[in-house]
């Protein structure tokens, strides 16, 4: 049974669409098609159904998905028991974060996490997806994921941060002397969407008050985002940390009502009690409670 097949079916099952899913794995919609066609071929059962609003599972898919999970972490995990014989390492914890996170937290996490365990090796990883941390976690890839909070049934998830939502605006919109920029005047803007499905984040927040808007996701970085903001070619949401200071050409306002994303740690169940990843706790939740306390000291 090829395992990379199997990934794959279970990614665009996850997202619901096989368009999603070619930009999460590198094929194109046509290619993962065809590549879901031959495995159900070679199963011998049709593992999904395909519909305009997207993909689900057949009641075959569906008793099957649960095993296949299993074989794929199974087949990871071996993997990587198999990698750390033949490089004969010491113990690693792997770890994904989005590349926010991976630029402006890591390096210092990582400096303390070296002081208390200096002979575990870590395996950063940037993710620039919102959901890639959890298929890798689910996946048996990664050890531990910070990201923004997802649907996952197997993640043991410790809150760390509330990571403020702001709009991004250009200098010269007319916003009086408001010093927060209500959600309800998204409704009708040309909105640019940042990359990595954060539209999830999006429209959680939307949500709150009724509005969804039809937009289409760039696929360009969130400086990019930001620039094209500035030039007056739409309007943008985005989290503190996406930010990061390139604020000089454009608005940045907090929006109205206060919408957050709530960022954690996560593991797969039963692997918080080794005492490295004990350890990395520690100096996450050490390093998080200096953050809120500088936070709250410059406020």
């Amino acid at each position: 049974m090829d395992s990379k097949k199997l990934e794959i079916l279970m990614t665009a099952v996850d997202l619901g669409s096989f368009s999603r899913a070619s930009e999460v794995v590198g094929y194109t919609q046509s290619g993962l098609t065809h590549l879901v066609d031959s495995l159900e071929r070679e199963i011998g059962v049709p593992l999904v159904v395909r519909s305009h609003s997207g993909i689900a599972l057949t009641p075959q898919g569906e008793k099957l998905m649960p095993a296949i999970r299993d074989f794929l972490r199974a087949n990871a995990n071996l993997e990587n028991q198999i990698k750390q014989i033949e490089e004969q390492k010491g113990e690693t914890i792997r770890i994904a974060a989005y590349a926010s996170i991976a630029m402006q937290w890591m390096p210092e996490i990582l400096y303390r996490f070296r002081r208390v365990c200096p002979d575990v090796n870590v395996d950063l990883r940037m993710v620039d997806h919102a959901l890639e941390p959890y298929e890798l976690l689910e996946q048996g890839k990664t050890d531990v994921i910070i990201a923004s909070r997802q649907k996952c049934k197997n993640c043991g998830w410790t809150p760390l941060y509330n990571e403020p939502m702001y709009a991004i605006l250009p200098r010269n919109y007319p916003i009086g002397d408001k010093t927060t920029f209500p959600l309800e005047q998204f409704d009708g803007s040309d909105f640019i969407m940042p990359y990595g499905r954060f539209d999830l984040d999006v429209n959680a927040a939307l949500s709150k008050v009724g509005l969804r808007m039809d937009v289409k996701p760039s696929r360009v970085d969130d400086e990019t985002v930001i620039r094209m903001v500035s030039k007056g070619l739409g309007v943008s949401m985005m989290s503190e940390l996406m930010i990061r200071g390139n604020v000089d050409d454009v608005l940045c306002l907090p929006v109205e009502p206060a919408a957050v994303r709530e960022i954690g740690m996560g593991m797969l169940p039963g692997t918080e009690g080794r005492g490295s990843m004990e350890k990395l706790k520690d100096c996450v939740l050490q390093f998080i409670k200096e953050k809120k306390a500088n936070v709250n000291k410059a406020g």
